[in-house]
């Protein structure tokens, strides 16, 4: 997004989590609301907040992700690797943190 190439993170993250909130409470679950998630966590990981990155992935977005769009699709996939991304790179994360990422 055009924030990010200027590396205003801060201003995206605001964006980012208005639109994800805003799909959520008018979709519901559709792919629009799972993209806007997925948005949203890139955007935290870029900010390296992976704590709530991986509180909003296991929490909400990969269980609905995999529920309605299915393990195989892309969105899906995307959220994986996020989720990975997340697990890896917290400096607060556990040992069972780097092992639910292999």
């Amino acid at each position: 997004n055009c924030l990010g190439d200027l590396e205003r993170f801060d201003e995206a993250l605001v964006l980012f989590r208005e639109i994800y909130a805003r799909h959520l409470a008018l979709l519901g679950v559709s792919e629009y609301t799972i993209s806007s998630g997925a948005n949203l966590t890139a955007t935290l990981l870029r900010m390296e907040l992976c704590g709530e990155a991986k509180t909003l992935l296991r929490g909400q977005l990969l269980p609905v992700a995999q529920q309605s769009l299915g393990a195989d699709h892309r969105l899906t996939l995307l959220l994986n690797e996020n989720l990975t991304a997340a697990l890896v790179g917290d400096p607060a994360g556990t040992r069972d943190d780097l092992l639910e990422a292999e």
